[in-house]
């Protein structure tokens, strides 16, 4: 019998098929990004309710058509559930924000999500707490914090609770997809669809009532509500879904500091900009909060060996 020597290293890194996965899915934290810069730029002002409308049900309704697929049984109240946290309730909130505050304001509070998942990930999935994941998540909300909020950044009360609220809404919801999974036969484009098409029916009403039609959409309108429903709506929640049915909670909603990275970044090249140190800080911060966050601390103790020397026998 041989001695063997069990190792590893401090921290293990995604594999290379994790790595493409989450590759893709930090694509949809990207898109998102451009909201602020789509909302402000390009669509009606004062209709937030109407904005979300449209990013969630024509993409939902469109997604059925590909999927063929209509929920079942228990799924027909967890797709309600969920299009309710992800998509009714947070869009809305999420345009609110933007509407309300600066940018960079409303970033930094849509930054502190994974924070939230993370605590949430023990209180209704039962996990261990990630210590590693916590602190990456709060060094992440201070490098958004740098990149986006000037000295003479607004504080509209009633902007900043859509921002926690948003935030707090989907975080749950992201936690729900990851406690159910995906229903067995059905892909993310149909899971998506089942929840823009469910958050657009809640958004349906209340948009009729409480809002109505802008008056005048014009062609850069037009063009914004097709880019933030098919692009920001199914093809983003498709790619984001995908995710988190393979990745680590946790580390999925790290992906979401991309957002508000694309959203600074684009504001200062439609502004003319250039990035001052505590910027070029907290980009560096919030990236290294990123890609951290996707690694997974195993063993930090010096590594012991499984089996002691085997001792000669006696003569």
């Amino acid at each position: 019998m041989t001695s063997t020597t069990a190792s590893a290293p401090p921290i293990s890194s995604p594999s290379g098929p994790r790595i493409g996965t989450t590759v893709l899915t930090a694509l949809a934290p990207a898109v998102w990004g451009t909201t602020y810069l789509v909302t402000t730029e390009f669509l009606p002002a004062g209709h937030p309710l109407f904005a979300a409308l449209m990013r969630a049900l024509p993409a939902g309704l469109i997604g059925l058509l590909i999927a063929r697929r209509l929920p079942t049984g228990a799924w027909w109240w967890k797709a309600a559930v969920l299009g309710t946290l992800n998509i009714g309730i947070f869009f809305p909130l999420l345009f609110v924000a933007a509407a309300r505050l600066p940018g960079g304001v409303a970033a930094t509070l849509g930054a502190t999500q994974p924070i939230l998942v993370t605590v949430l990930a023990v209180l209704v999935l039962g996990e261990r707490l990630s210590t590693w994941r916590l602190s990456w998540g709060i060094v992440g909300v201070i490098g958004v914090g740098l990149v986006v909020l000037g000295p003479v950044a607004g504080f509209d009360g009633l902007g900043i609770a859509a921002g926690i609220l948003g935030a707090a809404s989907m975080g749950t919801g992201v936690i729900l997809v990851k406690k159910w999974g995906l229903p067995p036969g059905i892909g993310p484009i149909g899971f998506a669809s089942w929840q823009l098409s469910a958050g657009g029916l809640v958004l349906l009403a209340p948009t009729l009532f409480i809002e109505g039609v802008p008056a005048h959409i014009d062609a850069p309108g037009v063009a914004g509500y097709l880019w933030l429903g098919a692009i920001g709506g199914l093809l983003a929640y498709t790619l984001w879904f995908r995710g988190l049915s393979r990745l680590p909670v946790t580390a999925t909603a790290l992906l979401g500091l991309l957002s508000p990275l694309v959203a600074a970044g684009l504001g200062i090249v439609f502004a003319g900009e250039s990035l001052n140190p505590a910027q070029i800080t907290g980009f560096a911060l919030a990236l290294a909060a990123l890609a951290c966050g996707q690694l997974s601390p195993t063993v930090f103790a010096r590594p012991r060996t499984s089996n002691h020397k085997k001792k000669e026998p006696a003569a």
